[in-house]
């Protein structure tokens, strides 16, 4: 849904709703989802919570407890939400995005990639999930997949910064240093914010091409 523009009188308007009917599934998700974009999270998973109570399709509800959850550094319970949402609607691609993002932070790998295979399978034009499988694919080891998958991600979105420093952290792992800078580069070009770190194990690299 779009933000209202007067926030209080949504607000106010959601809550005469549930006085009138007090099992309304859509007033409190609407009431949910307003709640959660002002950071109210606690009234907002009540809210949702009470959405979910009063109607067994609230696929979206669990996804946006999902959100609350992450922000909240529980990602256990950021699965089960988005678990729950799939469950309902197994077509919803991002609740397998969702999915897939978090097993990724969890470090369950194999689990990651399915879940956003899944989801671009669904919908592939979706450029977090393109790119946090390509991620995946890199902390499983598999360099030649994760490079594959990007540079498709990029024919798609070629302004995508992030896109540009995956690639040259692929390369560089495979030990293709000149690619590794060219990308780099790219992604400063495009103001990503390189890593400090990573700058520094270029830059005995780029002095060995200024040397030769």
């Amino acid at each position: 849904m779009k933000e209202p523009k007067n926030i209080d009188e949504f607000i106010y308007k959601q809550k005469r709703m549930l006085a009138e009917n007090p099992e309304c599934a859509t007033a409190y998700y609407n009431l949910g989802v307003v709640l959660m974009n002002q950071g109210r999270f606690d009234e907002a998973i009540d809210a949702f919570e009470e959405a979910i109570g009063d109607s067994d399709r609230m696929f979206e509800a669990f996804v946006n407890l999902g959100y609350i959850y992450f922000k909240e550094g529980d990602l256990e319970k950021v699965v089960k939400a988005n678990l729950r949402a799939v469950e309902i609607e197994p077509r919803y691609a991002r609740g397998y995005a969702n999915l897939g993002f978090a097993y990724l932070q969890m470090g369950k790998t194999d689990e990651a990639i399915e879940a956003l295979k899944k989801a671009l399978e669904l919908n592939p034009e979706i450029i977090q999930a393109m790119c946090n499988l390509a991620n995946a694919y890199l902390q499983k080891g598999d360099i030649e997949k994760s490079l594959e998958v990007n540079k498709k991600m990029l024919e798609m979105a070629p302004d995508f910064s992030l896109g540009y420093n995956n690639l040259s952290n692929a390369y560089y792992l495979k030990g293709e240093f000149d690619e590794a800078i060219k990308y780099c580069d790219k992604a400063l070009e495009l103001e990503f914010e390189v890593h400090p770190e990573f700058l520094k194990l270029l830059e005995p690299h780029r002095n060995k091409d200024r040397a030769e």
